[in-house]
């Protein structure tokens, strides 16, 4: 089954007050419609794409990571500074939550060497598809290429679709915009400029999970030597060490790969918040890479000082250390002569080499956003909008639009889902309220 729903347009009522919009249909959106349809509430979604769930699509083509099998305090740690508020939405809607939720849609789920929660054919698409037939099932309805534009001056939604301007009247309304990443899916950010109208409390939207650009032996990014011959290619084994400006710290083994103006990849991204905030603070950041994490300091340097006879530097150290490749070029491009001369500061290098980055990535390319609508000052503990609409409706957000990040793993997946079962709790509080109904469908 198809997530284009172009043809319910004409078959479905047009939507009134007594129906629940939801503006958004990723995760986090179609999240809060299951809440809302399972209690029997009448439901439409509304995105501006031409299907629903692009970017969970697009995320899962390298194998679709749920959740994570690690303990629920370590896991809730990986929220950084919203942690106690992210806490609170795992409470209702955590792991173990997603791994059930899987299974009812008819997905069986495994947990891989890392820790990481896949569904057991790593596939996107057909969760997607059994997750749609199910919310069809309770009554949702979808009207695609629907761009929200704000409120008209009557207090209707207004929206931009391929036939023209279109007003919808709704007591209740659930955002889940998505934040500024990948726009071409959807989640572009603009949204941003009419909440911001509303005086809703926002935070700038920034990259998340993001590469960046080098600053490099020259000042100006990898050498055209170095970029020529190693860009796109990974550095495998190593161990990233960062410590800010403010004492924070992240030390870590993984991978990432070098890139024509930079780094990124997995390790990069479980590192980028604090990167990203040390170069706007100080317009560069240095982490420290130690490129054979399985050899200590002091082996490292007794091989290095060892005697090569007639060898070449760079053939001892591939023979006594296998360090070649990119992690030789990487030496190569950052060291300076009078390091290679001498043992003692080569083998620390080798342990701890420090690059220097210069400026994340555009926001556009990163695989999420932090910034949005401020979590505490912009919407309250049940994800209500503080700020007084034109409408006088009651309107929760939802999913990555709001203030929090998260490292790739699982955990940006978990939070919006368990952010979206929030919202759509409390919408369907609201609505219960609203129609001065006690219990609906059960």
């Amino acid at each position: 089954m198809s997530a284009d729903d172009s043809t319910s347009e004409t078959k479905a009522k047009a939507p009134g007050s007594q129906e629940v919009a939801v503006i958004g249909g990723g995760p986090a959106g179609l999240m809060a419609a299951q809440v809302l349809t399972g209690a029997g509430v009448p439901v439409r979604v509304f995105d501006s794409m031409a299907s629903v769930g692009r970017k969970f699509l697009l995320a899962g083509r390298g194998g679709l990571n749920l959740s994570h099998s690690e303990t629920l305090d370590r896991f809730v740690g990986r929220y950084g500074e919203q942690s106690a508020v992210v806490a609170d939405w795992l409470a209702e809607f955590g792991p173990a939550q997603v791994v059930q939720w899987a299974r009812e849609l008819g997905v069986e789920t495994f947990v891989g060497s890392s820790g990481r929660i896949f569904p057991s054919d790593f596939k996107a698409a057909p969760l997607l598809r059994a997750w749609l037939h199910r919310l069809r099932r309770t009554g949702l309805q979808l009207s695609m290429r629907h761009r929200w534009q704000g409120w008209s001056p009557q207090g209707e939604l207004l929206f931009d679709t391929p036939s023209g301007p279109r007003s919808v009247a709704a007591s209740v309304v659930v955002l889940a915009l998505g934040g500024g990443s990948w726009s071409r899916l959807g989640s572009d950010g603009l949204w941003q400029s009419t909440l911001g109208q509303a005086g809703v409390s926002l935070q700038p939207l920034m990259p998340s999970n993001c590469g960046f650009d080098v600053a490099g032996a020259q000042g100006a990014g990898w050498s055209e030597f170095f970029r020529s011959r190693h860009a796109g290619q990974p550095f495998k084994s190593v161990a990233l060490s960062f410590t800010d400006s403010q004492g924070r710290s992240f030390s870590r083994l993984g991978e990432f790969v070098a890139t024509e103006t930079g780094v990124e990849g997995s390790l990069i991204y479980a590192a980028s918040a604090l990167l990203r905030d040390e170069i706007a603070r100080h317009g560069q950041a240095t982490f420290h890479l130690d490129l054979l994490p399985d050899r200590s300091a002091q082996q490292v340097l007794a091989e290095v000082a060892r005697p090569r006879g007639s060898r070449s530097l760079a053939s001892h150290l591939k023979g006594r250390l296998n360090l070649a490749g990119i992690k030789s070029a990487l030496l190569h491009e950052l060291l300076e002569a009078k390091d290679w001369q001498d043992a003692a500061r080569l083998a620390a290098a080798i342990k701890a080499l420090p690059v220097t980055l210069r400026a994340a990535r555009p926001l556009e390319e990163a695989i999420s956003s932090a910034g949005g609508v401020s979590l505490g000052a912009g919407v309250d503990e049940q994800l209500r909008l503080r700020a007084t609409i034109p409408a006088r409706q009651t309107v929760f957000c939802a999913g990555e639009m709001l203030d929090w990040e998260a490292p790739t793993g699982g955990y940006l997946l978990t939070a919006c889902l368990a952010s979206g079962w929030v919202a759509g709790q409390s919408a369907l509080a609201q609505w219960r309220a609203h129609s001065g109904t006690t219990a609906l469908g059960h």
